[in-house]
């Protein structure tokens, strides 16, 4: 490992740890309390986002529990270097935003603002946005952090309660818990389902937060996940900017902490690593621990700073799945991987989707980390 790879993933560990973070939200509780504020919580609502229809049908809920002021933005679609296939995003966003209404008992269709809000700010939404840092609708913001839709909000409801801000008579519990996955872990649950794919990147630190859930849940209902392994978006040409880059790793940070994944100590794999890593996979499945490589790789570079450009991380990295660095010397850097990663890529754009992690049985076909449930259900079905 170079000294740069070295120090770049301990800052990246310094940034993304608990301590830090604890840090900056004292310090803002302590301005808060000099200054006499009150615990202002910013909700960003984009008229036309399914997602943003859900976070309004809460906000009800939100001020009768926590004793807060809520400051309301309208803003507009994000800008288009955050939504490069606008399209999907849109269509996907419908189908994907029902479902969490069924999960959540909320409504779906169009829910505006409050009609008497204590404070709605128009015309200036946007900016407002930008200048905290954000480019979503459905958007929570306070003392420093984001919080997006109900699928965040449980966060900001646990620190407004560490505050003392939860009033009482309200319980403990959150608006909307995240579903844990699976939801019956032992023993092997009957699916007519062989298997469900797993589509993935190892530059995509969702990918890491989610891969051995993925695991756990094939696992508990006895049946194979296949990995469909595809470029990262930047190496495909699609935009990833600073700020969105940022979010992405801050949620991931808190994501992994209450799932007790380690993370934090980032060697990018950008480029040369990721690479390397996918020459591996297929020669990784025909030895039986292709998910074995996959798990090791991303948790290499995701919480224990591992060049995987090197020789030297990469005979780490496949050392600890279990494999033959001698066998693996042997395969690595061929070409031989990117035409099955470009027929996982346009069969996932065929699907409507763009991104990872990414999960499909059968017929349904869901993104994200926090959407392992839609694949649970699915596999609980009675065979048809």
């Amino acid at each position: 490992m170079s000294l740069k790879t070295a120090f770049v993933s301990r800052v990246a560990e310094k940034l993304t740890g608990e301590e830090r973070l604890n840090k900056k939200r004292a310090e803002v509780e302590r301005e808060r309390r000099a200054r006499k504020l009150p615990h202002i919580v910013e909700y960003f609502h984009q008229a036309d986002d399914p997602y943003s229809h859900l976070a309004a049908q809460v906000l009800g809920q939100l001020v009768e529990r926590y004793d807060i002021e809520l400051r309301l933005n309208r803003v507009g679609a994000p800008p288009d270097w955050a939504a490069p296939e606008r399209e999907r995003l849109e269509a996907y966003a419908i189908i994907d935003a029902e479902r969490l209404a069924r999960k959540a008992g909320l409504e779906t269709g169009e829910h505006g603002l409050p009609t008497t809000p204590t404070d709605v700010r128009t015309g200036i939404g946007d900016a407002r946005r930008e200048a905290l840092g954000h480019y979503l609708g459905a958007m929570f913001y306070y003392g420093g952090e984001w919080y997006w839709g109900i699928d965040r909000l449980h966060y900001l409801e646990a620190r407004l309660t560490e505050l003392g801000a939860r009033r009482p008579g309200h319980g403990t519990g959150p608006i909307y818990a995240p579903p844990v996955v699976p939801a019956h872990p032992t023993g092997n649950t009957p699916t007519s389902y062989t298997h469900f794919d797993f589509y993935l990147s190892f530059r995509s630190p969702y990918t890491y937060a989610a891969a051995k859930r993925a695991k756990a849940l094939a696992n508990a209902y006895g049946t194979e996940l296949k990995l469909r392994f595809v470029l990262p978006m930047v190496m495909r040409g699609l935009p990833v900017p600073k700020m969105k880059s940022r979010y992405i790793t801050q949620d991931t940070a808190r994501e992994a902490h209450r799932l007790g994944i380690p993370f934090g100590r980032i060697a990018d794999p950008v480029g040369r690593p990721v690479e390397r890593g996918y020459s591996l996979i297929p020669w990784a499945r025909e030895q039986g621990l292709g998910f074995e490589f996959c798990h090791t790789f991303l948790e290499g570079v995701w919480s224990r700073g591992i060049d995987a450009g090197s020789d030297k991380g990469m005979q780490q990295i496949v050392e600890t799945a279990g494999l033959d660095w001698a066998q693996a010397r042997d395969v690595i850097d061929n070409d031989d991987w990117r035409a099955e990663a470009e027929a996982n890529r346009a069969e996932m754009m065929d699907l409507g989707i763009w991104g990872v992690p990414s999960f499909r049985a059968g017929n349904i076909i869901t993104w994200g980390q926090d959407r392992l449930w839609v694949i649970e259900e699915e596999l609980r079905q009675p065979e048809s």
